[in-house]
């Protein structure tokens, strides 16, 4: 067999096995989405909502990782800064869109599902802070503080849409409880308000 006849035999061998993989990586995924599969990110908190994924206002996803966060990675050093890895967080995405049970701890660990946080809220079509309220607060945290502003916070919160008062309320007690830790995870308000700023607003 000539070097050129070779080379077409290893070619078409090459295609075959790429197509045979690409048969076996698909089947399942697509059997998986036809029948179990939600969307959950980039997905509004209101659709999320008339879907039933929600629970008081909060989606399960975001109740499920707290949850797993709370009592696991309150003492972890560099909370949220540390980024999980990305193929665990993907697979992570993947299996609560699928309907697949998670077991964070098992599935995952503290630095993933603390990044899957931040991606869902991320990707969020409207933030927690609504695009139509955002130049307030900001207006707001440029004036001098004072009383006044507190109260003047306090009145544009409660303009939020429900679902994003709702979530934007837990997660605020959820990150006082991770700041009362940061002797241990070195994530006090400033740096959780650093971390959290640009995944809560556009």
């Amino acid at each position: 067999m000539g070097a050129g006849a070779l080379a077409i035999c290893q070619s078409k061998a090459a295609v075959r096995l790429k197509e045979d993989m690409k048969k076996i990586v698909a089947v399942p995924l697509n059997e998986q989405r036809s029948s179990t599969y939600k969307k959950l990110f980039g997905v509004s908190l209101q659709d999320l909502q008339q879907q039933g994924l929600t629970e008081n206002g909060i989606p399960a996803i975001v109740e499920n990782i707290v949850e797993y966060l709370t009592k696991h990675g309150l003492t972890q050093e560099g909370l949220f800064r540390v980024n999980g890895n990305v193929k665990v967080v993907e697979q992570l995405r993947w299996k609560f869109e699928s309907g697949v049970p998670v077991e964070l701890g098992k599935d995952g660990d503290v630095c993933s599902a603390a990044s899957l946080l931040k991606l869902f809220l991320r990707e969020l079509p409207e933030r927690v802070i609504t695009s139509a309220l955002q130049p307030r607060f900001i207006q707001l945290f440029q004036d001098d503080r004072n009383d006044a502003q507190d109260s003047s916070l306090r009145a544009l919160i409660k303009e939020l849409p429900d679902v994003h008062y709702c979530l934007l309320k837990y997660l605020c007690q959820f990150l006082t409880e991770v700041a009362k830790h940061h002797v241990q995870n070195r994530m006090n308000i400033h740096n959780l308000a650093t971390v959290f700023g640009p995944n809560c607003f556009q």
